[in-house]
């Protein structure tokens, strides 16, 4: 007796619950959290530098009865920014938005596209900027073997000292600047090795509760390396042009940046750096975003357009150590 098969009484369709789409989280992108963003009403401007040696110098003298006080005085100088505008955009076809299954969803995806590729061209903006050799007044190269000069053991030897070597490097720059650096971010490589280096773990395990495993959080860490902020860049991007074979990397390898950013930017305030963002265009953000939806019917078409207008700058070298090759 002929009995229908599992294909005859079903046929595939899409699920509508779930699907599968490698979308980062805006929380591995930390760009944004290592330099403050000061917003701006015009695309470029200057800002205003003091000259940092003359408000360290003891300037004042015995006075003898009838006589002026010792005079003092200070330069100002300026530097300046100028805000870009990078843009990319998604296009939705009027028969592919109508002919689309649950749960695929053109304008949901066309929006989180958009938005994906300029958190990552953000990323990789600060890293091509920042996390390099020569852009901060002191470079420190991590070495194999034994350190000498600017160089450290690198801190997958368990015989390195990472603790040490943020002390010493962020005393180096409050020597030279009266500021001593509260934000270090490294790549996730390093990371990974930190986290399990015997140095810390020693420090951590000393602090828990007998019997309870060492919880290395990046908070800790940050406190017993004296600062405020530890930030691990988490983002990933294809390196291959459209059309290409896939080739995945991480947007900050095997570097770690040390410096000095104020909590709250404000007159008289030094920094390392900032990123500057425009306002100045209807619908732009704090951040210098704005995300358009617009018809083209030449092409039977919705747009969803992503704006952004800014300028990564570096502030004062001096305030800065990169380290590079931090990890084998």
């Amino acid at each position: 007796m002929p009995q229908p098969d599992a294909g005859a009484v079903h046929v595939n369709r899409p699920l509508t619950n779930i699907s599968v789409a490698f979308v980062q989280e805006s929380a591995k992108f930390v760009a944004d959290q290592m330099f403050s963003n000061i917003p701006s009403d015009n695309k470029s401007n200057v800002y205003f530098e003091y000259p940092r040696g003359q408000f360290f110098r003891d300037s004042m003298k015995l006075r003898a009865p009838g006589t002026e006080s010792a005079g003092i005085g200070y330069d100002v100088t300026n530097s300046s920014y100028l805000c870009q505008l990078w843009a990319v955009h998604f296009d939705i076809a009027d028969e592919v938005r109508a002919n689309e299954d649950s749960p695929l969803n053109s304008d949901r995806d066309a929006t989180v596209i958009v938005t994906q590729a300029a958190m990552i061209r953000r990323e990789r903006q600060f890293a091509s900027k920042f996390m390099t050799t020569s852009v901060w007044t002191n470079d420190v190269t991590g070495v194999a073997g034994a350190p000498t000069g600017s160089q450290v053991k690198q801190w997958n030897d368990s015989a390195s000292t990472p603790l040490k070597d943020v002390t010493l490097w962020a005393t180096t720059v409050q020597k030279l600047t009266g500021f001593r650096p509260n934000v270090l971010g490294m790549g996730r490589l390093v990371w990974d090795q930190l986290k399990n280096h015997p140095e810390i773990l020693d420090r951590v395990n000393a602090g828990q509760t007998p019997g309870k495993p060492a919880e290395v959080t990046k908070e800790i860490v940050a406190r017993l390396m004296e600062l405020d902020k530890l930030l691990v860049f988490e983002a990933v991007y294809n390196t291959a042009v459209e059309g290409a074979t896939d080739s995945f990397d991480f947007v900050v390898g095997k570097v770690a940046l040390l410096c000095y950013v104020p909590s709250t930017p404000s007159v008289m305030m030094p920094a390392a750096g900032y990123t500057f963002s425009w306002t100045g265009l209807t619908g732009l953000t704090t951040l210098g975003f704005r995300v358009k939806k617009f018809r083209i019917d030449l092409i039977n078409s919705d747009r969803v357009e992503l704006d952004m207008v800014f300028d990564m700058k570096k502030v004062a070298a001096d305030l800065g150590v990169f380290f590079t090759s931090l990890v084998a």
